[in-house]
């Protein structure tokens, strides 16, 4: 079984680190996805980065709630995956890319799951649309019998 505080210290080792002109940086982060536990560890590690960031709480909260919905996609539909947290600068703006990627069965559909309501697991059907609406940028990517990554960006404001 995994020890949660240490691994919650382990993350926070992993996010911020002195960088080359003294000054803090933040790293890209890859959590693999197999258990209800990696769900609650991503959401933590993107909130953890959100947060050294300088996103706002609100915006943190958005963040490790897509997060969730994504993480929790990869074992519905896949059983295991990974999420990737890539900071993000541009000349006028800072942010926070997460990529939910898995090998699994891949979506037939994907306009259709992107529909409010529509679901294959009889759910509520929230994931993806809900995920789209949290996040300023979204793309998915999906072939059947291949897998599915989606790409979500979250800007600063």
């Amino acid at each position: 079984m995994r020890n949660e505080g240490s691994r919650k210290e382990a993350v926070a080792a992993r996010v911020v680190s002195p960088g080359k002109n003294g000054k803090a940086t933040v790293r890209d982060i890859s959590v693999i996805v197999e258990t209800d536990l990696d769900i609650v560890g991503a959401r933590y590690q993107g909130r953890t980065l959100a947060t050294a960031m300088g996103f706002s709480p609100g915006d943190a909260t958005l963040i490790a709630t897509a997060i969730s919905e994504l993480a929790r996609n990869i074992i519905l539909y896949a059983k295991r995956g990974e999420i990737i947290l890539k900071p993000l600068a541009r000349t006028d703006a800072s942010g926070l890319m997460i990529v939910a990627r898995d090998k699994g069965p891949g979506i037939a559909d994907v306009q259709r799951a992107l529909q409010d309501g529509y679901s294959t697991s009889q759910s509520l059907g929230l994931g993806l649309p809900g995920v789209r609406r949290l996040m300023d940028e979204f793309e998915i990517v999906s072939e059947v019998n291949r897998g599915t990554q989606v790409t979500v960006k979250k800007w600063k404001r």
